[in-house]
């Protein structure tokens, strides 16, 4: 017998996907025959980081509503041809991931594998296949060399080399900063552990034995601790804003706050979220910004509030107005270079490379591709909460490729 919970939540999915490829359509002009492109989305729309892979994908879906309904100067598909999105919830899980992409690569030209767990599972698929696929959390395997995969970040070494920077030029006394990291045992916790442990310590800064948490933290304490007895000036946690709110709230309990200074990385670590739940504590809290704060986008007030009635506050939320327009442009170029019967994502890929100073939303990050670097924008700006705002300290700087 079917069970009757079983039996709902799958025709909850079916609904949800349909409701996902109305949302995603291009419109055609009456009376023309719809040239439809399928785009893939993966992510752990479940699972440990769900509360934080679930914004992005309904930032996702809500601005392909968006190009669709209202249009992006700019931006745009040749007339009749309509976009589709193709989805799937890896849990978090690399198999399930795999699955997703076996049942649907062959009708897919492009996809957004935002998790890095996903991307590595993938990696080898991808390059086979000369499937383009666009990820954030990414680290040196999945960018040197460059495949299939592509990103509008740097890696995640990279982004902490730009706070070591920050820290050297701030620094004033005689002996070297003391720095420690936090990070989740995860491909993203992890991402800038080896390149950039090896560039700080280059330039002077003393580093301290990395530190393993979980995705959801009951109590820290006991690797606060070995970081404070070990002296650290600095703390960077290397990991969402879920998992950085009970590191702080346990940092604040054992009087860590004001002692050390605590940062972090991956796009979305600084979060109105984390600031809220933190208050006072937050104050000073540092990140390397890879896009601008949400509020220096209005446009995300118009795109998130129209659909969502609400407006994304989670650090990395900018970054939608990047990575999905990307993905049009690259269809657009490749229907113009090759002809929509001609479409698959071997030239998606190759035009993937003509994309040049794109920035339809005008962010201050032009994204260009070429076939030596797939970041996509390598640029970083240090921000910092100061009297509870998150606002910028340094001017956009350039990235540090940091190659194995």
């Amino acid at each position: 017998m079917t069970n009757k919970k079983t039996g709902r939540t799958a025709i909850l999915a079916v609904v949800l996907a349909g409701l996902v490829l109305f949302a995603a359509c291009a419109s055609a002009p009456a009376g023309e025959r719809k040239k439809v492109v399928k785009m893939g989305y993966m992510a752990c729309l479940t699972g440990p980081a769900s509360a934080v892979m679930q914004g992005g994908w309904r930032n996702t879906v809500d601005y392909l509503r968006y190009f669709k309904e209202v249009g992006v100067p700019g931006l745009s598909l040749p007339p009749g041809v309509t976009v589709e999105l193709v989805w799937g919830d890896t849990g978090m899980e690399g198999p399930r991931a795999i699955s997703i992409y076996e049942r649907t690569y062959k009708d897919v030209v492009y996809f957004h594998v935002p998790d890095p767990i996903s991307a590595h599972a993938l990696k080898s698929r991808l390059e086979r296949d000369s499937m383009p696929a666009m990820t954030l959390a990414v680290d040196e395997v999945l960018m040197y060399p460059p495949s299939s995969i592509f990103s509008i970040f740097p890696t995640e070494s990279e982004r902490f080399a730009a706070v070591c920077d920050w820290i050297m030029e701030d620094w004033k006394e005689e002996r070297p900063p003391r720095v420690g990291m936090m990070g989740t045992d995860t491909p993203a916790g992890r991402a800038a552990e080896v390149m950039g442990t090896a560039y700080a310590k280059s330039i002077g800064i003393e580093m301290l034995p990395f530190e393993v948490v979980p995705y959801l933290p009951l109590d820290v304490s006991p690797q606060l601790s070995r970081l404070t007895e070990g002296g650290a000036d600095f703390i960077y946690l290397q990991c969402v804003w879920a998992t950085a709110i009970p590191i702080m709230k346990d940092a604040e309990r054992l009087g860590l706050i004001g002692r050390i200074r605590f940062g972090g990385g991956v796009e979305d670590t600084q979060s109105v979220e984390l600031i809220e739940a933190l208050g006072p504590a937050a104050e000073g809290y540092f990140h390397a910004r890879a896009c601008p704060w949400y509020e220096e986008t209005p446009v995300l007030h118009d795109i998130l509030r129209q659909y969502q009635g609400r407006l994304d506050t989670s650090g990395g939320a900018a970054s939608v107005l990047l990575y999905v327009p990307v993905s049009i442009e690259a269809i657009r170029i490749a229907i113009e270079q090759a002809g929509y019967e001609n479409l698959d994502c071997r030239t998606v890929k190759e035009a993937m490379y003509s994309i040049k100073n794109f920035d339809p939303h005008h962010t201050g990050r032009s994204v260009s591709y070429t076939r030596e670097d797939h970041r996509g924008a390598p640029k970083l700006r240090i921000y910092q909460v100061q009297n509870g705002k998150v606002v910028p300290v340094t001017d956009w700087r350039e990235a540090h490729m940091l190659v194995p």
